[in-house]
C-alpha cells in the first residue's frame, strides 16, 4: 500500500508540473507574439541603416570619425547577450559554447579579451568560471525599452573612444523562427565600409544634404544605438521561443510520465487485489 500511496503523490506531483510547464508555454507564446511584431517591424530600420552608415564609412575620412578609425588590435571586447531567467532548452548554452569560441579565436591572435554580459544567466556563468565580467547589464528583457539600448551602447562607444579597447565583438541569438534561433558573433566596431562588388560601389548614386561627413557624424552614434537594440530584439524573440518549444516539450513529457506512472499504478494495484484475494480464498480453503 505504501508504493501505491508513493505512485499517487508522484502522479499528483507530475499533474502540478504539467499545469506550471503548460501555462509557462502559454505565457511565451504570448510574449513571443509582441516581441515577434516589434521586431518585424523594426528590423528593416536597422539593416537600412546600418547599411547607409557603411556606404558613408567607406567613403568619408575615416581618421576624422572616432568609431571609424582602425588600430592595431591589442585589446578585444566580447560582449555576450543572455537571458535573466532560465527554462528555454539550450538557448543560453549554445551562447555560451559559441562565446568561448570567439574568445579563444581572440586570445589565440595574442589579443587581450575582456567580457561585458548583458543578461543575469551570462554574468552567474562566468562568474562560477571566475571569469572577470566588466560590464554586466541585467533585468532588461521583462520591459526593454530603447533607453536600454542607449545605456549599452553609450557605454561601448565611449571605452572604444578612449582607447579601452580596439575592437567590440558580440555574441547573440537571432531570431529566425519560433523553432530555430542562430547564434551570432558579429565584429560591431570598428565599422566596415561596404566592399566594392566590380566596377560598382554601393550607394554611389545618391546625393546626399548637407554632405556626406556631416550626416555620417550625426549617424554614427544613432546607428550604435538602433544597432544594439536591434540585437536586443533579437535575443528577446528568440528567447521566448526557446522557451515556448522547451516548455512545449516539457509539457508532452510529463503527459508521457503520467501515462506511464498511471499505468504502473494500476498494475501494483490490480497486483495487491490479487494477493488479498488469493490469501482470502487460501484461508477458506484452510478453515474447511
Amino acid at each position: 500500500m505504501a508504493n501505491l500511496q508513493a505512485l499517487r503523490r508522484r502522479i499528483a506531483s507530475v499533474k502540478s508540473t504539467q499545469k506550471i510547464t503548460k501555462a509557462m508555454k502559454m505565457v511565451a507564446a504570448s510574449k513571443l507574439r509582441r516581441e515577434q511584431l516589434r521586431l518585424l517591424a523594426f528590423r528593416p530600420y536597422a539593416l537600412r541603416i546600418r547599411q547607409a552608415v557603411r556606404d558613408l564609412s567607406g567613403r568619408a575620412n575615416r581618421a576624422a570619425h572616432p568609431l571609424l578609425q582602425k588600430r592595431p588590435v591589442r585589446h578585444i571586447r566580447v560582449t555576450v547577450v543572455t537571458s535573466d531567467r532560465g527554462l528555454c532548452g539550450a538557448f543560453n548554452a549554445n551562447i555560451f559554447r559559441k562565446a568561448l569560441q570567439v574568445i579563444q579565436e581572440c586570445e589565440a591572435t595574442g589579443a587581450e579579451v575582456s567580457i561585458a554580459v548583458v543578461g543575469k544567466k551570462g554574468g552567474e556563468y562566468f562568474r562560477r568560471r571566475q571569469w572577470p565580467v566588466n560590464d554586466l547589464f541585467i533585468n532588461i528583457f521583462h520591459l526593454l525599452t530603447f533607453e536600454h539600448a542607449i545605456e549599452i551602447a553609450s557605454t561601448a562607444a565611449q571605452a572604444y573612444k578612449n582607447g579601452e579597447f580596439d575592437e567590440v565583438r558580440i555574441v547573440y541569438n537571432e531570431f529566425k523562427s519560433v523553432i530555430q534561433q542562430r547564434v551570432v558573433a558579429d565584429k560591431v566596431l570598428p565599422i566596415e565600409p561596404l566592399e566594392e562588388s566590380g566596377n560598382t560601389v554601393y550607394g554611389a548614386g545618391y546625393l546626399y544634404e548637407p554632405d556626406e561627413e556631416e550626416i555620417l557624424a550625426a549617424l554614427l552614434p544613432k546607428w550604435a544605438q538602433v544597432g544594439v537594440f536591434h540585437i536586443l530584439l533579437e535575443s528577446s524573440a528568440a528567447e521566448q521561443a526557446a522557451r515556448m518549444t522547451a516548455m512545449d516539450g516539457a509539457t508532452r513529457n510529463a503527459g508521457d510520465m503520467i501515462r506511464c506512472l498511471t499505468l504502473l499504478y494500476n498494475r501494483s494495484r490490480q497486483e495487491a487485489i490479487t494477493k488479498e484475494l488469493m490469501d482470502i480464498v487460501g484461508g477458506a480453503e484452510a478453515l474447511r
